[in-house]
């Protein structure tokens, strides 16, 4: 298992109906015994939805890696030179949080622990769940998928007839495209069906 001994940094960004998706995930990882560093951006730290509330999140990401979640763009621009991370991964990616990452923008921990990453030339894995990849965030998408270092967790349409335009990365390939990311190789295939 290349994720044994790694330093994983796991950002979560505001698509809360994937949440129950990504704690398995967590636990699978840590299972591994990899050492996972949760990164929450803003939307996840104060949100409370059907989906549950931000607070018991929080909670939970801590319970399961043993690591408070990282909440500040202070914190997170450590995972440069400073404390780097062997990957940085982002599940779920939302469609505001694809925009900003394809156009350099920073203002969240994820993105600032994403773009650290990046600049430490360390693989970066993305898990999208968004509703316009396929519309006006499709330009970014292809951005970020010919940026080098960018790797993707296999993804398809979700509900290609209610919601054409809409993709989500299927987590349960989440492993297996971050043993692949630490080769520096994308998993593949990384277009599926659902």
């Amino acid at each position: 298992m290349m994720v044994k001994g790694r330093k994983i940094g796991f950002g979560i960004t505001g698509s809360h109906c994937t949440y129950d998706q990504v704690f398995p995930i967590l636990e699978i990882l840590v299972e591994r015994e990899a050492d996972v560093i949760p990164v929450v951006s803003f939307t996840v730290q104060k949100t409370d939805t059907r989906f549950g509330e931000a607070q018991r999140h929080l909670e939970r990401f801590e319970a399961i890696t043993g690591h408070k979640p990282v909440t500040t763009i202070e914190a997170a621009e450590k995972f440069g030179p400073a404390n780097p991370v062997d990957c940085m991964v982002v599940a779920p990616l939302t469609g505001n949080s694809l925009s900003k990452l394809a156009n350099a923008i920073t203002d969240t921990p994820v993105l600032m622990a994403t773009k650290a990453t990046l600049r430490n030339q360390g693989p970066v894995v993305l898990a999208i769940s968004t509703n316009d990849a396929l519309g006006l965030n499709g330009t970014n998408l292809m951005r970020l998928m010919a940026t080098k270092g960018i790797f993707f967790v296999p993804f398809g349409q979700d509900q290609p007839f209610s919601k054409p335009n809409s993709l989500v990365a299927k987590m349960d390939f989440l492993p297996d495209t971050i043993e692949a990311a630490l080769q520096m190789k994308q998993f593949q295939p990384v277009i599926t069906t659902y």
